[in-house]
């Protein structure tokens, strides 16, 4: 069986829940944005199936996800240069889902560390969608024979699912069709963590608005909550090594060295001896010169929403175009007489 050569490809989504925070930028839509380009095809997804898992209200759903997009444009993503749609308008997703539920096995969903923290011991009251959605995730991915996907270290078990489910179908049907999709996770702050708690990862759920930078902050709020983000008494090092057991010095570096486009290294060959009264100054500064001009962005977009709509149904409408093909050739590979995409 000769290998097949598949077209290079990036899919990666972000679930529209609402509350956009600097996580989401620096941890995903900024690393997106570095995609777009000649080296890939990059398609990008607002994965509201996967966000209806749990209880979502159905007017905060519609908005949340046109604000999603209306952050992506913000945060650089082209929808003519990349695909941008939202999951539920490309129904060969869950057709796909569906045949991955008959290929992975119970055992692979049950380990799934994601599973298990948000089931926890209320695993009988857990919708099964909650329960199949990596499944659903794989089908996101392979449905476009994506190659590529950049994603955060807590979705890396994901991924690794994903690869197993195609090379388990492949082997099954005794084909060379789905790819092993490889996973991306690089740059300084693929995990920003909360500015009141290095310990923690940045959540829009915290109580404390003080613990994350929103999306949708204007440049005053930004700056104040980098000015009072929590910090240690000692200066910054002048190395990677003096940030160990220093998890607020750490994020605050972090976040400096992704907005900037810089190594930590480098970061700190700059830094090295400032006292946060100096570094948090020119923190502030970057931030509000990088995230403001998304804010502003944000809401011009989102007083049109007419616009985001028709953005929204003609990147469904490109998708379409890749994925109905490979479903039809899953069918037939199965072996479903006469299917088709619906």
């Amino acid at each position: 069986m000769t290998e097949t050569q598949f077209t290079p490809r990036v899919f990666s989504g972000i679930q529209p829940s609402g509350g956009l925070t600097l996580g989401n930028y620096l941890g995903a839509m900024k690393r997106f944005v570095d995609m777009q380009g000649a080296d890939f095809e990059t398609i990008y997804c607002m994965v509201d199936l996967h966000a209806i898992t749990t209880w979502q209200d159905p007017a905060a759903l519609s908005h949340n996800t046109r604000e999603l997009c209306a952050g992506f444009i913000a945060a650089g993503i082209d929808p003519e240069q990349s695909i941008l749609f939202n999951q539920s308008q490309v129904p060969e997703h869950a057709q796909l889902g569906w045949i991955f539920n008959c290929v992975a096995r119970m055992g692979w969903m049950q380990r799934m560390t994601q599973w298990k923290d948000k089931a926890g011991k209320n695993q009988q009251n857990a919708s099964l969608g909650l329960f199949a959605y990596p499944s659903l995730m794989a089908a996101d991915i392979l449905i476009y024979h994506a190659t590529h996907v950049p994603v955060g270290e807590d979705q890396k078990q994901h991924l690794e699912l994903t690869r197993d489910i195609a090379i388990k179908f492949n082997n099954d049907f005794g084909v060379d069709f789905f790819p092993v999709t490889e996973p991306v996770i690089e740059g300084a702050a693929t995990r920003v963590m909360s500015l009141r708690d290095g310990s923690k990862k940045m959540s829009k759920s915290d109580p404390s608005d003080m613990s994350r930078i929103n999306l949708t902050d204007d440049a005053d709020a930004i700056a104040k909550k980098i000015r009072k983000a929590k910090t240690d008494p000692d200066a910054l090092p002048s190395d990677v090594d003096g940030l160990e057991d220093r998890p607020e010095a750490r994020n605050l570096v972090n976040i400096y060295a992704a907005l900037n486009d810089q190594s930590v290294e480098q970061v700190l060959a700059e830094v090295g001896g400032k006292q946060f009264g100096d570094f948090k100054p020119m923190l502030a500064d970057l931030a509000v010169a990088k995230l403001a001009p998304i804010s502003t962005e944000m809401s011009r977009l989102m007083a049109d929403q007419a616009e985001i709509d028709r953005i929204l149904a003609r990147g469904a409408e490109r998708a379409r175009e890749i994925a109905a093909p490979i479903l039809q050739k899953t069918y037939e590979i199965v072996g479903m007489v006469g299917s088709g995409t619906r």
